[in-house]
């Protein structure tokens, strides 16, 4: 029953509402569309305000500071064995028009590198 009332209430402030706007804009449309236009540009103040001082000078955390530097490291490897890999394969095409397939011994990604993590216990695997 309590919620039927608030329901009903939630209407009624609905409609009273429209029915507001509604008579604005037949009796007044200049005062209403300057309403409109200053409830938007003080909406939009209060965004800046909110974005440039709480959301964009988060400082970056620890961890994102190591991910961003091993990014940094990978991409400056990987150019360089890149530009080695072309350079070789130049060279190879150059020597042998045919190339055989070789079988190449697999090896780690040189240009890749382990972030630390924060390491929790581990499960107990004998315990279900």
């Amino acid at each position: 029953m309590v919620r039927n009332k608030w329901s009903i209430l939630f209407y009624v402030i609905i409609g009273l509402g429209v029915i507001g706007i509604v008579s604005q804009l037949f009796t007044q449309p200049g005062k209403f569309v300057m309403s409109i236009l200053t409830t938007i540009f003080f909406g939009l103040v209060i965004f800046a305000v909110i974005y440039f001082v709480f959301l964009r000078k988060k400082a970056p955390s620890n961890e994102m500071k190591k991910y961003k530097k091993a990014v940094r490291q990978s991409k400056a490897k990987y150019k360089s064995d890149n530009v080695r890999a072309t350079q070789a394969a130049k060279l190879t095409s150059k020597k042998q028009p045919n190339p055989i397939k070789k079988n190449r011994s697999r090896r780690s990604a040189g240009h890749l590198k382990v972030i630390d993590g924060n390491k929790t216990k581990r499960k107990d695997r004998a315990s279900f």
